[in-house]
């Protein structure tokens, strides 16, 4: 059975590999399903399904969507969008706004800090309509002020250090009912970035998302202990969601996650799971 991942970005947003670019690495990576989730944008998504068509990779549309929880980051991913919905490409806009509001305030924090940064430089390193915090760290890394992207949110861009501006968001439910709107499946993103852990703290904030709409948890991902991975379909069945899995991958700018790599010793999904989500999936694929 080939590889499968739903989840995967490319220079359409903060990814390092053009969607064709990213559709022939899953090829040559064994990748026969592949969901392109660039952030807040689905601009990659016809470039991705051509190249797709052209090397036989099946391609599902997709878009990972940033919404606020309690005050805090949550991702959901959205599969099987229609890219041209009018609700959904209004949607976008608005969080591409937030973004273009936040990124110069970034840069002034930044600048505070005897940085030399400049916004044209972000613009210019991004290459898309589309600019997030991990462009701000490849040009630090350019500059020679950090090693690496990773060094960058840890030192200065992420959440809680000095350069970490929080943007407007989304609420959950929102974000929820803006993918359903346009034909989607949403999906809870890496439950492992949220606060609550314990299963007693996350079992009331999926019944709560399913309640809204919610569809699927993706429980298969990179940084997903084997733990983690088993408390998190737990939940899944308890709640009656579907569970997916991604790498998450980026390209340069997050060099530890591989296309089709999605077990936490680097395997790929297994094959019932992927056979779990065919069987859910297949008959709506775009």
């Amino acid at each position: 059975m080939k590889k499968m991942d739903l989840h995967s970005h490319s220079t359409a947003s903060d990814g390092s590999l053009t969607p064709r670019e990213l559709v022939a690495l899953a090829k040559r990576e064994g990748v026969g399903l592949m969901a392109l989730t660039d952030h807040d944008t689905v601009d990659g998504v016809a470039e991705a399904r051509k190249a797709g068509e052209e090397l036989g990779v099946q391609i599902l549309n997709g878009v990972e969507l940033s919404v606020d929880h309690e005050h805090r980051e949550m991702h959901l991913l959205g599969y099987r969008i229609d890219p041209g919905n009018p609700v959904l490409q209004e949607g976008l806009r608005r969080l591409i706004h937030y973004r273009e509001e936040r990124n110069p305030k970034i840069i002034e924090r930044l600048r505070s800090m005897g940085i030399p940064i400049t916004m044209e430089e972000v613009t210019q390193e991004a290459g898309s309509t589309v600019i997030g915090r991990p462009h701000f760290g490849r040009v630090l890394v350019k500059k020679g002020v950090v090693a690496s992207v990773d060094e960058a949110f840890a030192r200065y861009l992420g959440s809680g250090k000095p350069a970490y501006v929080p943007k407007e968001r989304l609420l959950p439910e929102e974000g929820i009912a803006l993918l359903r709107r346009a034909g989607g499946i949403p999906v809870l993103a890496h439950p492992i970035f949220l606060a609550e852990q314990s299963y007693s703290e996350l079992l009331p904030l999926l019944q709560r998302l399913k309640a809204a709409g919610l569809m699927g948890i993706e429980a298969y991902y990179p940084e997903h202990s084997v733990h983690d991975i088993r408390k998190f379909v737990r939940l899944a069945e308890e709640t009656g969601l579907y569970v997916t899995g991604g790498s998450d991958f980026h390209g340069g700018g997050k060099p530890s996650a591989r296309l089709g790599c999605i077990l936490p010793d680097g395997g790929p999904l297994p094959e019932e799971v992927q056979k779990r989500i065919e069987e859910w999936i297949g008959p709506c694929m775009n």
